[in-house]
């Protein structure tokens, strides 16, 4: 496998990649990534150091011939989302990520990629470790933990940095410019339940949606997919209201800036009522596969008969509970009245775990308007609250305010017209970046990000193009050549 990658153009940045992508490096587990950074830092002899959050930053001298140029900050994150198959056996916190060529695209075998963030990561390690590259002074600062609180971004203390332009490499389509993007809040509602026992004569059913395609919850938000979470309770309320069911458990989605792909229920039913379960639900697939036929090809939603079990939600604290679920916004809540195409607000269902007395729902609601993303979390809040929830606020981070007139953008605008004969897209994103962030503590300096085109980021679908690298290492290349100087 990584004799194949390592054989791909450029070779320096895929064979950093290869070595990346051997290192376990879940977010909130980056411990094993840190010290290969560490380590990656001082075998080149250049100064690196550890902050007091887990970033690593490691400085690299100007080229000769560079030194009047001015310095320059490479960012990118070390951890990667870690989603999988439900029938891939793989073990994220020990395993490296398995890859392949597929025509002119690099994939991994069920799992996330980890091109998000790793190309990245790997173009900085290259240009760190070559000894032809031409550049101007260089700091390199690879955050950690972007993928669920940015909280290396957000701890990250002013005076550290010298550099007045940062090129962030965590975009995913290489003929646009990123200048702007979304801010985030984590929303969690929680609370418990009291049981009932199993009534008599009933039967155990275990119902399972999956198939999804899932995706980036910013990037992706727009495409209209399929949320597991929101299908289930639809399902699950419907049978309810038709049947009578008493849900034991539900376990749906997984990490909050994945679209849910795969939701599990458990169930009971009168017997009474079991003749009828399979063709009611059989009717709601193919309803449902009909709305997402563009969307979600492969949706199943298939019922088993399962073990009983010995306690389930009341039917009065189960019907509050779907039904706020049900009316819980997902997706996109308002597009953007000043840049074309652009989602300002939206909402991720993303995890639905009812277990054993407690609950949990959680999502991540983004704006690039601070003051929309705080009213639809309240939104949230107010719907969770009705039913007694417990709601909390957590991991809130800024947007990033586009200038458009920055000098770096101007200088890269010109330059991808110059290479490639047409303007670059130039505008905001509606995913999370750091750099609205790091902007609170350098707010001097001008940001811009930039990357190849990554399909699939947050769901084991994850691709990254090989002619696209070479067309984004080429554009980076000659961008580190017209850094202006310093002033």
């Amino acid at each position: 496998m990584s004799e194949t990658i390592n054989a791909l153009e450029p070779k320096g940045l895929w064979s950093h990649f290869s070595e990346l992508n051997s290192v376990p490096r879940p977010s909130k587990k980056e411990e094993r990534i840190i010290a290969f950074m560490m380590e990656f830092g001082n075998k080149l002899g250049l100064p690196t150091f550890k902050d007091e959050a887990g970033n690593v930053i490691i400085k690299k001298p100007a080229s000769k011939g560079m030194e009047t140029k001015q310095t320059i900050v490479l960012q990118s994150h070390l951890d990667m989302v870690h989603q999988k198959n439900a029938n891939t056996d793989f073990d994220f916190d020990t395993q490296g990520i398995e890859m392949h060529v597929d025509g002119d695209w690099v994939k991994a075998n069920g799992t996330t990629l980890g091109a998000d963030n790793g190309i990245g990561v790997a173009t900085i390690m290259t240009v760190l470790s070559s000894s032809t590259i031409a550049h101007p002074a260089i700091e390199a600062l690879f955050t950690i933990d972007e993928e669920t609180g940015m909280t290396g971004a957000l701890n990250l203390k002013g005076g550290l940095l010298d550099g007045k332009i940062l090129l962030n490499l965590d975009t995913e389509d290489d003929n646009e410019l990123t200048i702007g993007c979304a801010g985030g809040i984590d929303v969690t509602a929680t609370g418990a339940y009291t049981h009932e026992a199993v009534p008599a004569n009933s039967v155990g059913y275990r119902l399972v949606v999956n198939g999804l395609t899932g995706g980036h919850s910013g990037m992706d938000i727009y495409k209209g997919r399929g949320n597991a979470n929101k299908i289930m309770n639809r399902v699950l309320l419907a049978l309810f209201e038709k049947h009578g069911i008493q849900i034991g458990s539900i376990d749906g989605g997984s990490l909050r800036n994945a679209i849910p792909r795969e939701s599990v229920a458990e169930f009971i039913v009168n017997e009474k009522e079991d003749n009828n379960l399979a063709g009611f639900v059989k009717y709601l697939e193919t309803e449902l596969k009909a709305e997402h036929q563009t969307t979600d090809p492969n949706l199943a939603i298939s019922l088993q008969k399962g073990d009983t079990f010995f306690r389930v939600l009341q039917k009065g604290f189960q019907s509050k509970l779907l039904k706020s679920i049900y009316a819980s916004a997902n997706g996109i809540y308002r597009m953007s009245p000043d840049i074309l195409h652009l989602v300002q607000t939206s909402n991720n269902l993303a995890r639905v775990l009812v277990k054993e007395g407690e609950y949990s729902i959680q999502c991540l609601t983004r704006s690039s308007v601070d003051s929309e993303k705080m009213d639809l979390a309240s939104t949230l809040k107010s719907t969770f609250e009705l039913i007694g929830s417990k709601v909390e606020f957590k991991g809130s981070y800024p947007g990033w305010a586009p200038k458009p007139n920055a000098e770096i953008v101007k200088i890269m605008g010109s330059l991808y017209k110059e290479l490639y004969h047409e303007d670059a897209l130039i505008g905001a994103c509606h995913a999370g970046l750091e750099c609205g962030i790091l902007g609170g503590n350098y707010p001097d300096i001008e940001m811009i990000s930039f990357g190849p085109n990554i399909r699939g980021a947050h769901s084991p679908d994850e691709k990254v193009q090989i002619s696209s690298v070479q067309k984004y290492w080429a554009f980076f290349l000659e961008t580190l050549k017209r850094i202006p100087e310093q002033s």
